[in-house]
């Protein structure tokens, strides 16, 4: 188990992405953390003022909570703050303390035998650790490439607000090491540390009950369980497979070839695309709540087939008319028909949909909102 996670780490150094979704599958907190305390140990007795649990607390009690409020904030985060925290710190920060560990092991190297380039090296070791909390954020959340990148160029923020409370909390930390508060800490509070890797255990659970039933030749729905996890964190070469495999399997998957046209479109492959959402269209054109008109009608209209696209539209508004991304899409198909009064009055619904959006979906809905007003004005 050492050896193997060990691996995982220096993987980051070549296959970043790849690597942290094995480390989200199969490390373990206990040893990300050691990891970072023994690197920042050795450190630690080269750097003087260093001390080892430093980089340990920074990462624990602000840089990963405030990733999680920037996230939160970012609209990013399924559910509520609390569930989300308890759902997502734990893998979070394994993934964030393995990119430290990763980050900062080549600077043993350097202290050692080129001491005189360490403010260098240190420059590009935090810019190397920045990479790779890019793709820790994509892995963990599933967000873009584009979401990604804000948030880590925001995540400065939680580190420059414990600069100014460093003090006092420093001072806090004194009182509470002495074995005395350890105590009562762990005694009370145990239940609550355990639930912080439950997260972490979870998910790994889910995904090794998965592959186990993988071996199945002939359970597609697996196959397609197992595309959803690479989809979410933007894996889409494993997704394709994973679906691929699911609709081999059982060619009547419609969910599959759902997720199939979706990727394709993302990817620019509009053919391809185009060939999957047909077959979720044979087979049943009220698929998740017949969604694929909408993929169709966006399709249409990213390859220049605004009539096409207005037909397909018009059916799915007219079932779902308080979805503001269908509203938005319909308004940019008779925007380019050159239906001008017709547009604005749909974006306008898209505008008025995202506002009535319930809670849970309104995040998400206020971008298609805010995509409709730039349009308007």
């Amino acid at each position: 188990m050492l050896i193997a996670d060990t691996k995982l780490v220096l993987r980051l150094y070549l296959q970043p992405a790849a690597a942290m979704s094995d480390i989200l599958d199969q490390s373990s907190l206990f040893f990300a953390s050691a990891t970072v305390l023994a690197v920042s140990f050795v450190l630690g007795r080269s750097i003087i003022g260093l001390s080892f649990y430093i980089p340990l607390l920074i990462l624990a009690v602000a840089y990963v909570p405030g990733i999680l409020v920037i996230t939160g904030l970012a609209g990013r985060l399924a559910g509520g703050f609390g569930s989300s925290f308890q759902r997502d710190y734990a893998p979070l920060l394994t993934c964030a303390a393995a990119s430290w560990t990763a980050a900062n092991l080549p600077l043993l190297l350097v202290v050692w035998f080129l001491p005189q380039f360490f403010a260098v090296a240190g420059g590009i070791a935090y810019l190397y650790f920045a990479v790779l909390i890019f793709f820790t954020v994509r892995t963990v959340f599933g967000t873009g490439n584009g979401a990604a990148f804000v948030i880590v160029c925001l995540s400065w923020i939680p580190l420059v607000a414990l600069y100014f409370v460093w003090g006092p909390l420093r001072y806090l930390l004194s009182w509470l090491a002495s074995p005395f508060f350890l105590f009562f800490i762990f005694y009370y509070l145990r239940g609550e540390f355990a639930n912080l890797g439950a997260g972490l255990r979870s998910r790994q659970g889910f995904r090794r009950n998965l592959e186990a039933a993988a071996v199945n030749p002939h359970d597609g729905e697996t196959q397609y369980q197992l595309g959803l996890i690479y989809q979410r964190r933007r894996q889409f070469t494993e997704a394709i497979r994973r679906f691929q495999n699911a609709v081999a399997i059982d060619p009547s998957l419609t969910d599959a070839h759902f997720q199939l046209g979706r990727i394709a479109r993302e990817q620019g492959r509009f053919q391809d695309a185009l060939t999957h959402f047909q077959t979720v269209v044979n087979q049943d054109e009220r698929h998740s709540q017949s969604e694929v008109l909408r993929e169709l009608g966006a399709l249409y209209i990213s390859v220049g087939q605004f009539e096409d696209a207005r037909h397909e539209l018009a059916e799915y508004v007219e079932r779902r008319p308080y979805d503001p991304e269908g509203r938005f899409h319909y308004g940019q198909a008779l925007e380019r028909l050159g239906k001008t009064t017709e547009a604005r009055e749909a974006y306008g619904l898209a505008i008025e949909a995202a506002n009535l959006a319930p809670p849970y979906l309104r995040r998400v809905a206020a971008r298609w909102g805010r995509l409709a007003r730039k349009q308007i004005h």
